[in-house]
């Protein structure tokens, strides 16, 4: 498709403005080498070619059908393609038409069609596909003719982002842009296949609404990685939910945005969230430096923007370079009186012989082994001459290291256009916007610090036993109760709370004498999933008295079964969660825990298998994780506790996840002794 040698236009025609003469009009500008072929009975010659009635009437078999034709006419169309041959088609129409009863949809069929002639289609709904490298532009839509060369591939489930990503005016230079469209039967999985394929190809975007083909797209991720090849993605979609199962807190929690938020985290995927930060990102991972350690060094020449930075960079979550005793002295040899040698530095002083302090700045702070990567920020207004000022600092700079390198403009509104295009033709990226441009760095570095990261190693196994008698268990259509359900953390090496059975006041009493006073009370009545919210939790029964007038209000309220457990030691409340996805399979999660599981939605989704670094790093990047650390004087929690449970958790995950729809462990309370499950849930799959 993507490299079709032969092309037939279905709907070609002579009329000016029309889609199949723009559609024709595009594939001969574009330079195609190959036989094109005009079909429409209406016309025996088109644009100078002969016209064919029908696909039948071609001299061959084409490599590509482009089909220019509505909706009622692409299902014969892509028949004919089949008939005749052809290998591939490209269908620009919705493919929309009203439900009937018991029939299937338009893209059914057409899906099976190709299908059965193994052919790849590109759309429906899609505005086409542009590969200048391959002199082939297949669009009914006016595009630039896009010079070859391009290092960046773009795939979009959207046509307008495609169509501004063609147009952009900043010099992104693409070997590839694809409008997937409704991917009848070739996904972004399969363009990003052919992308990394190209050795052109440098760098990946991908405007995505949805995975429609989640094991090749993980492996076509996975080949990115080994290839060394970033993938940009704006995912669309993420405050949608994706199921109501409320039974669950983590089922409650995993919206449409989960699966994908742990399928980036594994496999390095940077995720932007708009296309101005999509094309900054692009357009410093194209220059194809590299960030090592440390982090961000920045020059400017005004203090007041440089603080707005600095302030932009705490909430993007870029760090600054601690530059060396060395660095600061080799700045203060050449800043004027009254600037500090400092890391984001302020260089502008009376303006006398700027270039030469800048050039020096800028080459001391990235000599700093510590600088990872630098941002010459000024706003780039035109110089008076062409090649003078700022231009020719950062030409002479960029040249002498090979540290990531870039102009931030602070107002993209401002930039010069002139200017911005010399910097770019000598490979600057030049960057439109300070919290779009700092975004791209964040990026750099954290795409350097997910490459870095080895590949977990998978938790040790549960004895097959124990595996299978789980398995059998949750196979049975009975609801799993909170007893069971602490015994399978246990069996799977998360720590969990003691519990016993009680139906009545005296069981309820010789429960907590076995267990050890003081205990939690609990309700057992089937249908109540979160207890707290029901009433049917009493902490701190500390005799027996006691006990028999707590039980006695509970099961008046409740009804008689309960259970009784361990009191566990006060400490910070954790959640972790699993859910079944039905893309992209079992997520584990960590959160906030206790009452505040949904109310702050302070989580973290991972992809199972998860060791000991995987689990840390889902920790540390909560919100709560400062307070493990010990609030006010108090205890420090143990972390490497919580890190294990999370770590067991996922090989639960593993072996179960695929007959478990939600499982929350709420909470788990973490303390300097460890970390203990006080409640569990479990929503077998057979059972929602």
């Amino acid at each position: 498709m993507l490299e079709a040698g032969s092309v037939a236009v279905v709907g070609a025609s002579a009329r000016p403005g029309s889609f199949g003469a723009t559609l024709l009009g595009q594939l001969l500008a574009g330079g195609h080498r190959g036989p094109v072929w005009p079909v429409n009975p209406r016309y025996e010659r088109v644009a100078g070619l002969r016209c064919a009635p029908s696909l039948r009437d071609l001299p061959e078999a084409p490599d590509l059908v482009a089909v220019g034709l509505p909706n009622e006419r692409v299902e014969d169309a892509l028949l004919d393609a089949a008939a005749v041959g052809a290998r591939s088609a490209v269908i620009f129409a919705s493919c929309y038409e009203a439900p009937r009863p018991g029939a299937p949809s338009l893209l059914e069929r057409l899906g099976r069609i190709a299908a059965e002639a193994g052919m790849s289609v590109c759309g429906g709904n899609c505005m086409g596909f542009l590969n200048p490298a391959r002199s082939l532009l297949v669009c009914g839509f006016e595009m630039p003719q896009l010079p070859a060369g391009g290092e960046i591939a773009f795939i979009s489930h959207s046509g307008s982002a495609f169509s501004a990503f063609a147009y952009n005016n900043r010099m992104l230079r693409f070997n590839v842009l694809v409008s997937a469209g409704q991917e009848i039967n070739t996904t972004a999985a399969d363009y990003l296949d052919y992308a990394l394929a190209q050795p052109e190809t440098k760098v990946v975007g991908m405007f995505l609404e949805a995975v429609r083909a989640p094991a090749a797209f993980r492996a076509a991720l996975d080949r990115a990685r080994a290839a060394d090849v970033p993938v940009v993605v704006l995912k669309v979609g993420k405050r949608t939910q994706a199921r109501a199962l409320v039974a669950a807190h983590s089922g409650a929690l995993a919206g449409d945005d989960s699966a994908y938020e742990a399928l980036f985290d594994a496999y390095g995927v940077v995720r932007v969230g708009s296309l101005d930060e999509m094309a900054d990102a692009l357009e410093l991972f194209a220059s194809k430096r590299r960030a090592a350690a440390g982090g961000l060094a920045s020059i400017h020449d005004s203090g007041g923007e440089r603080a707005a930075f600095v302030d932009a960079a705490g909430d993007v979550g870029v760090p600054f370079a601690r530059i060396s005793p060395a660095t600061r002295a080799r700045l203060a040899e050449v800043l004027e009186d009254g600037l500090l040698p400092d890391n984001p530095l302020d260089a502008w002083g009376t303006g006398n012989d700027f270039e030469r302090v800048f050039e020096s700045s800028i080459r001391a702070l990235a000599d700093d082994p510590d600088t990872a990567a630098l941002a010459f920020s000024v706003d780039l207004t035109q110089q008076e001459v062409p090649e003078t000022g700022y231009v020719a600092v950062a030409k002479r700079t960029y040249a002498e290291t090979d540290k990531p390198f870039a102009v931030v403009s602070n107002l993209a509104a401002a930039i010069a256009e002139r200017d911005a295009a010399s910097l770019r033709s000598a490979g600057i990226p030049v960057l439109e916007g300070t919290l779009t441009g700092l975004s791209a760095f964040r990026h750099l570095f954290a795409y350097r610090d997910a490459r870095a990261r080895p590949a977990p190693s998978p938790p040790a196994p549960v004895p097959e036993p124990v595996s299978a008698r789980w398995r059998a268990r949750l196979a049975a259509r009975e609801p799993v109760g909170e007893l069971e359900a602490l015994e399978l953390l246990r069996d799977y090496g998360v720590p969990a709370v003691r519990a016993l059975p009680a139906a009545d006041a005296a069981e309820a009493v010789a429960a907590g004498e076995r267990l050890g006073w003081p205990v939690v009370l609990k309700t057992a009545a089937p249908g109540v999933l979160h207890k707290t919210d029901a009433g049917g939790v009493v902490l701190g029964v500390g005799s027996p008295a006691a006990m028999r007038d707590a039980y006695a209000a509970m099961a008046a309220r409740l009804g008689p079964d309960a259970l009784v457990a361990e009191m566990a030691a006060p400490g910070v409340e954790l959640a972790l969660g699993l859910v079944r996805d039905e893309q992209f399979g079992p997520l584990v999660m960590a959160a906030s825990g206790g009452v505040l599981i949904e109310l702050v939605r302070d989580r973290r989704w991972a992809l199972p298998p998860l060791d000991d670094a995987g689990a840390r790093r889902v920790l540390d990047a909560l919100a709560c994780r400062p307070l493990l650390g010990g609030v006010r004087g108090g205890p420090a929690a143990d972390v490497g506790s919580v890190a294990r449970a999370l770590v067991r958790l996922s090989a639960l995950a593993l072996d179960l996840g695929d007959a478990i729809e939600a499982m929350d462990v709420n909470p788990l309370i973490a303390g300097p002794a460890g970390c203990v499950a006080v409640d569990a849930l479990v929503v077998a799959r057979d059972a929602v």
